[in-house]
Parts: C-alpha cells; structure tokens; sequence
C-alpha cells in the first residue's frame, strides 16, 4: 500500500449528485452556468435531493415546507444565549446544529421518508439558526421567518428585521446555487464518512460543518475579505500582492485542486459583484478585487476561485464577515444531505487504511526499565 497525500486524484465512491469534468460543474448533469442565470435555490434543492428539476405543484410544496419546518425548538435558542458573545460563527453554528438532533423526535428514525423529513428541517432551520445567532450578539430577539417564497429573502429578513432589496435576495439566491454542492469535497466526504456508519443525518451534518469551518474550505472567503480589508485602498493593493508574492505567502481565493482552467462559478459572482457595487454606489471592494485578480493572475498564473468574489458580494450586502462561512453552510447543507441521502441508500463503512511509517521490531520494555 503506498499512501496518497490529502487522497488527491482517489476515486472513493460513487455519485449522482455532483460531477466536474474537465472544468465543467454540473448538478444532476446540468450546467452550473445554466442553473446560475436561471434556477432558484429552492429548484436546486430539489434536483439535488430528488434528481430532476421540480414541477411548479413541487416547487411550491417544497417551499411550503421548508417554511413549515423554518421554526427553531425554543430550548435550542436558550442554549444560544448563553454561547460567549465572541464564540467564532462556525463553532456556534455547529454546537447549534448538533442540538437539533436532542428535540427531534424522528432523529433516530433511518427511514427514506424520515430522512428526507429531516433533511427539510436542517435545510429551513440552518439558515435561522444564522440569523438568530448574529441578532442573539447583537442583544436582540430572534425573528421568526415571514415565509417567503425563497431562504435567501426569509435569511435577509431574520438577519436584519428588514423587507430585503430585489437585488439583495437575487444576488444572495445566486450565491447559494453556486455554493450548494461541488462533488466529493472535504466536508461532503466528511458527512458521507459520518453517515456509512449508520449514524443520524444530524451528525453528518454537524461533522460537515467542523470540516467547513476551516480556512482552507469554508473559511476562505472570510480570509478574502480580511486581505481586503487589510490592503485597504485600491492603490495599496499592487505593493501589497508584490509584497506576498515575494515572500511566497498564500494569497486566499486564488487556485483550486479539481480546476486547473479556472472555477466556473467564479466568473457569477464577479459580476455579481459588479451590479451590486453599482446599486450601491460603493464600487470600492470590486475594483479592488479586479485589481488584486489582474496581478494574482498575470503574474502566478492562478484565477479566482469561488471564495474571491463571494468576499465582495457579502461584504456590499452589508453581511458581517464572520458570517460568511455559515452562509457557505446554509448552501451546502442541500448537496450534504443529498449525499448524506445518497450514502443511506447504497451503503457500506468507509475504512480506508493508512500506510505504516513508524518504528519496526520493538519490544515492550518493563517500568523499572525505562
């Protein structure tokens, strides 16, 4: 056995959900290009969960259910208020998560249609837990959901008390498809690892959300907007980047293992980005990304990922930056539990072996020995 760092280029299972082909995403076989200028998120979480694009009578019901479902149990919210008011966004996120599974009633219950009830519940209560835990900090009432007709609107509105903008809801409903499921990455490995060993789908998701919660996956648009953030001007960010490049740091949001010719979601949010920057007459945080993007990518030869330009949009639509991780995580959750679905039904333990490069021939020693 000879061992693979980081499993780069092992195939480990098998999968309908997601697949990138020569640089090419697709959901269910479709073009993510083609879902990003014309699907909801809503439709893609029933193509992710049920392999085809919803009939309007399916549509509807989801949304009516995922708004059925949007309520947090009143003990899970408690617990939230006592979280330390500086706790990171993620650890809140996950310990919150992980609660769920103590007042659900069905958490046990590995039937299909028990499943698919509890990957509704995780998809509508995730996205409150967000709100309710960035309100909760603030000194503030949860708000319960106006159910709306999309989790992008009823997110905006429990995050800030307020009737969301027609743009805010469609750029945030646009970033939520293109984040929604990419294949076998770490913390989908993560949930479908969790998951083979017949466990709840709620430890699958809090295992993903551990997982996601690190820099290099989830965390890395918030280490965009911190570099942003710290380059500062527009005119700061040639000597800045030099300056990074010369000492070989890493710079966040560039390069992805599975693309070499550049992350096909990126070019979205880019303009994204844009039409935001212009609707808000703050232009600041896309120049500066366009700017750090000719460098980066002229000289190193790397091209944004989805992380780079996610940075921006959150931080025009006035999103605090911890919470941009959690907003990864309330998208994913709906190509997480379409795996963790897809494991249940075809399952077998995930025990890969490791290859052995310690010490040989050793003989235990006795204590009075040593």
């Amino acid at each position: 056995m000879t061992a693979t760092k980081g499993l780069e280029g092992i195939v480990a299972t098998t999968s309908s959900i997601s697949s990138i082909v020569d640089g090419v995403l697709t959901y269910r076989g479709i073009d993510i290009d083609d879902l990003a200028e014309n699907a909801t998120f809503e439709e893609v979480i029933y193509l992710l969960w049920f392999g085809k694009l919803p009939t309007g009578a399916e549509l509807e019901k989801l949304q009516s259910d995922l708004n059925a479902a949007s309520t947090i149990p009143a003990e899970v919210i408690n617990q939230m208020k006592l979280f330390p008011k500086d706790v990171n966004s993620m650890a809140a996120l996950r310990t919150a998560v992980s609660a769920l599974a103590l007042y659900d009633a069905e958490a046990n219950d590995m039937s299909q249609e028990a499943n698919v009830r509890k990957a509704i519940k995780l998809q509508a209560q995730i996205p409150a837990i967000v709100a309710a835990f960035a309100r909760i900090r603030e000194g503030k009432e949860p708000l319960a959901s106006p159910g709306y007709s999309s989790v992008a609107a009823n997110f905006l509105f429990q995050l800030t008390g307020k009737e969301p903008d027609k743009i805010a809801i469609e750029a945030l409903d646009k970033a939520l498809v293109l984040h929604a499921d990419h294949e076998l990455n770490a913390s989908t490995f993560a949930a479908r690892v969790t998951v083979a060993t017949l466990t709840d789908i709620y430890s699958g998701i809090t295992s993903a959300i551990g997982t996601l919660k690190g820099p290099l996956h989830g965390g890395a648009n918030e280490a965009v907007m911190a570099m942003l953030e710290e380059i500062g001007t527009i005119e700061n960010v040639v000597p800045y980047i030099n300056g990074k490049l010369e000492r070989k740091d890493k710079i966040m949001g560039f390069g992805h293992r599975v693309y070499k010719g550049g992350d096909p979601r990126a070019k979205h949010l880019q303009k994204m980005s844009l039409e935001l920057g212009k609707l808000t007459g703050n232009l600041k945080w896309y120049e500066m990304s366009i700017k750090t993007e000719e460098l980066v990518t002229g000289l190193k030869g790397l091209k944004p990922n989805v992380d780079f330009y996610s940075a921006s949009v959150y931080t025009t639509l006035e999103i605090p930056r911890d919470l941009f991780t959690p907003i990864f995580a309330i998208s994913r959750t709906s190509g997480w539990t379409a795996h963790i679905l897809e494991q249940y039904e075809n399952n077998r333990l995930i025990r890969p072996r490791a290859e052995y490069t310690g010490p040989v021939n050793q003989k235990y020693v006795p204590i009075s020995e040593r």
